[in-house]
Parts: structure tokens; C-alpha cells; sequence
């Protein structure tokens, strides 16, 4: 019985401890609706990506909490009424015009 133990002991040692889940999202395909839907850690981390790629691809070199905060409530108001499109297809409208 002791070796049984010893051997179930050892085996259970060996296993590969539990990997924490992971989520993949595809930045550039991300929709409006997906993005509102995000749970509130995914939608913090999605935004502070967003924002990142966002202001360094127009030069804005330098960081401004309170403009970070108008500027993901924008995004969210704007994606309520284009649930279909990708959160970059806006990003990219409003630089155009």
C-alpha cells in the first residue's frame, strides 16, 4: 500500500501544473459589439493596447490619463452605434477626416 501511495505521489509530482487560460483576441478584427461585450479586465487591457498603437501611429508621443479616458468613453459611445464595425475601422475614420 505504502508503494502504491509513493507511486500515485510521484506521478501526481510529475504532472504539469495547471496553465492559467489564456485569451487571444485579434486586435484588428475586434468589433464594436465584441469589444463592448469584453469583460472589464479584457476591455482595460484592449483599450490600453488600442490607445498605445493608436497615439504612437498619429505621433502622439506622450501620456495624458484624463485625454485616455475621454478618448476610450468616445470609442465606447461611438461603437454603440456601429456595433458592426471593428473598433479600428473607427479609429482609422477619425483620423481621416
Amino acid at each position: 500500500m505504502t508503494r502504491l501511495l509513493l507511486w500515485v505521489w510521484a506521478a501526481i509530482a510529475l504532472l504539469p501544473p495547471a496553465a492559467s487560460a489564456q485569451v487571444l483576441i485579434d486586435m484588428n478584427r475586434l468589433t464594436c459589439a465584441q469589444y463592448l461585450a469584453l469583460p472589464p479586465d479584457q476591455s482595460r487591457l484592449y483599450s490600453a493596447w488600442m490607445s498605445g498603437w493608436f497615439n504612437q501611429r498619429t505621433g502622439y508621443a506622450w501620456i495624458d490619463l484624463a485625454a485616455y479616458q475621454r478618448n476610450i468613453a468616445s470609442v465606447k459611445q461611438w461603437c454603440t452605434t456601429s456595433p458592426g464595425d471593428t473598433v479600428m475601422r473607427g479609429l482609422e475614420r477619425s483620423t481621416t477626416r
